[in-house]
């Protein structure tokens, strides 16, 4: 008789866990009021309520600016094109991240140059990084990835002594700190995402975040079609329509209100996580890295050994979670195996040595790789929302699915 769930047993946690987003009133009342008021677009920008959230949201992670706009990939755009990054620049980007890192500087006309991450953390390698800077490179751009940052020391050092520009990749790291400044304020700019399931989700949109007075200047022009925001020099900058509405700024409002709580609970539980999962066989947590000096995740990452789980690849062991109600999933193939990841089909004029690396047949990447293809589960956020029973609940499931993983692989 079977024992995991995926064939037919008895899952572990059936009653499942908690749902996303969370809301109550409050939320229903916010955007009740702005539909009151008429005001519902992100034109004269910005809104009340984008400024608004702007403000408080900048406060929180310890930058001076914040600029709300569509989402958090035209972020990631908007920044390099602030910056001057354009046709013929080269940005560095890891391998293992969601494919719009490696698009953005393909919108903003510039070039991904794409490089393995780190095994201890799966964050962009710096010695990968620096071996990639020529004199084309304007632009790196780290992922924080899950539960990890990249190492932001050595990533401001190359680009200190390269002089190169820094936009943090933080879609997963609202409410993060590396030696105690935040996500998302050490480079250049930092770009956070609002979509559904992200962890401060209005559905949609995006935050960049900024010290620098001029760039928040220019990046307010470039997503409201190019207006001039500085009342001395009335340049219009080369700009779209790149704004977010006041109904969705007005539930990102709401949602920030919950968020510090909410980010200490999956503390919290990821602590207990990391106390208990080391016992499964098979089962590698990252380690914690003592400069991240305030914690918070999108989705947390740990690695499988398949051979303790007879073979079976991450897909596979995360459908068996699954299935035995623990929400898990494999989430980014690397940039060499991700459909996601059609640079032929931007038809930009790239020289044939730039087509070349730009191939995905060409690329290899065997950190990545590994950790994409074979290694790497994700547990969604709202299993650190469910207190330790919650815990116990993956750490039970992980060892069933452990033990009884030849099961996978019968017909």
């Amino acid at each position: 008789m079977a024992e995991l769930a995926i064939k037919g047993g008895a899952p572990v946690r059936p009653q499942g866990f908690p749902a996303w987003p969370v809301w109550d009133e409050r939320d229903v009342e916010a955007v009740a009021d702005v539909v009151r008021s008429g005001n519902w677009g992100g034109f004269p920008e910005p809104g009340p309520k984008a400024v608004e959230f702007e403000a408080k949201f900048a406060v929180y992670q310890g930058a001076k600016h914040g600029v709300l706009m569509a989402n958090g990939t035209v972020t990631m755009e908007v920044a390099l094109k602030a910056l001057g990054i354009g046709w013929g620049d080269e940005v560095v980007v890891p391998a293992l991240t969601f494919a719009s890192t490696a698009y953005a500087p393909m919108a903003a006309g510039a070039l991904p140059v794409i490089v393995d991450v780190a095994p201890e953390t799966w964050t962009i390698d710096p010695d990968q990084v620096e071996a990639a800077v020529t004199p084309r490179t304007k632009a790196i751009m780290p992922v924080h990835l899950g539960q990890q940052m990249s190492d932001m020391d050595r990533i401001m050092d190359i680009a200190g002594r390269h002089g190169l520009a820094v936009v943090e990749d933080c879609a997963h790291a609202h409410g993060q700190r590396w030696n105690g400044r935040g996500a998302g304020c050490i480079g250049d700019f930092g770009s956070f995402s609002h979509q559904s399931s992200k962890i401060l989700t209005a559905g949609e949109g995006g935050t960049l975040l900024t010290n620098d007075d001029r760039l928040a200047r220019l990046t307010h022009s470039i997503i409201d079609c190019g207006r001039p925001k500085d009342p001395e020099e009335r340049e219009p900058t080369f700009g779209a329509n790149y704004r977010l509405g006041e109904l969705h700024a007005a539930l990102l409002v709401t949602q920030f209100e919950r968020f510090e709580d909410q980010r200490k609970e999956r503390e919290s539980a990821a602590a207990y996580f990391e106390e208990l999962a080391p016992e499964v066989s098979g089962i590698r947590v990252m380690p914690r890295d003592p400069r991240i000096t305030r914690r918070s995740f999108y989705n947390y990452i740990f690695a499988i050994d398949p051979e303790a789980f007879g073979g079976a690849t991450n897909r596979v062991v995360a459908a068996a979670l699954e299935a035995e109600g623990i929400p898990a999933e494999v989430q980014y193939p690397p940039m060499s195996r991700y459909d996601l990841f059609q640079p032929s089909r931007s038809r930009l004029p790239v020289a044939v040595e730039h087509a070349r690396r730009l191939d995905p047949s060409r690329m290899s990447f065997p950190v990545a790789e590994a950790a994409g293809l074979r290694q790497s589960i994700y547990l969604m956020e709202n299993t650190f929302r469910a207190g330790r029973e919650g815990i116990e609940a993956v750490v039970e499931a992980l060892a069933k699915v452990q033990k009884h993983a030849h099961e996978l692989l019968e017909g």
